[in-house]
């Protein structure tokens, strides 16, 4: 199929509440976009396996940023087209440093979620698998001590949840690293050189959208190189300040739909014109 053009969508606080489901009133705009043409993605931190539900939801079925544009998904396959690799050494480094501060992260691989000993993520991995098939759950698995020797799964991003100061300071000082924040207090770590920015024009060369054909849409840090990389970026109204600066647009608040708003009054008239 071809599509006229692409929005690379975040999706905690632009087009969901975390742990809530997707607005009526934005489900009707995704709709809405897809009929003019368009090709929707979602691009997120989460991990791969955490996303089914809502593509579903969308009828997205093309591939997804995820990781933080370190991993491009196929959701109809549910495996993974592209992923950047932390260099094993470099993972075994963080995970030392995370066992020995019981830390609280957690990590995303092509082969699933794995938590740390100090993981606090299985209670929300939990909560997204109620209800779901096992065709369609995120699988999950430990990440231990142990594997600093044997050796750990493929890992493409951590997710380190309020780190104090030393452990920041200690992950920070590892070489090859991308360290962004999420959302207060979530640092997403990828392989240097990945970004959400970076997926959505590999996407867009993937599908053969022009870049200047692109639109992005996000609320943090790690969207900021997404709204700078697409054409036309759009900022949630209580992004980080950085997006609002870099944004051609700025609409609602995502409790506002803001999602929606800028579907109907900036990209369709802009892609119709």
């Amino acid at each position: 199929m071809e599509y006229s053009f692409l929005l690379g969508s975040d999706m905690d606080f632009t087009l969901l509440m975390p742990g809530q489901p997707i607005s009526d009133v934005n489900l009707r705009a995704a709709r809405a976009l897809i009929a003019a043409g368009g090709a929707l993605t979602i691009s997120t931190g989460r991990s791969s396996f955490l996303t089914g539900a809502y593509t579903d939801m969308l009828g997205i079925d093309i591939p997804i940023i995820t990781s933080n544009g370190a991993s491009i998904f196929d959701p109809s396959s549910r495996k993974e087209i592209y992923s950047s690799l932390i260099p094993e050494e470099t993972c075994k480094k963080l995970l030392a440093i995370f066992v020995e501060h019981g830390s609280n992260a957690t990590s995303y691989s092509p082969e699933g979620i794995f938590y740390t000993p100090g993981s606090l993520r299985r209670e929300f991995i939990s909560n997204y698998n109620k209800n779901l098939p096992d065709s369609k759950k995120a699988p999950v698995g430990e990440l231990t001590e142990q594997m600093l020797t044997t050796g750990l799964p493929p890992i493409n991003k951590f997710l380190l949840i309020d780190p104090d100061e030393e452990t920041l300071s200690l992950v920070k000082s590892i070489d090859g690293l991308e360290i962004v924040t999420s959302a207060a207090g979530f640092y997403d770590i990828m392989k240097e050189g990945n970004s959400k920015g970076k997926g959505l024009l590999m996407l867009a060369d993937i599908l053969g959208i022009p870049k200047n054909m692109t639109f992005a849409i996000g609320d943090s840090e790690n969207d900021l190189s997404m709204i700078q990389s697409a054409a036309y970026g759009i900022a949630m109204q209580n992004s980080d300040p950085s997006l609002l600066k870099a944004a051609s647009y700025i609409t609602g608040t995502c409790e506002e739909d803001g999602f929606a708003k800028a579907v109907f009054d900036y990209i369709l008239p802009l892609v119709r014109h």
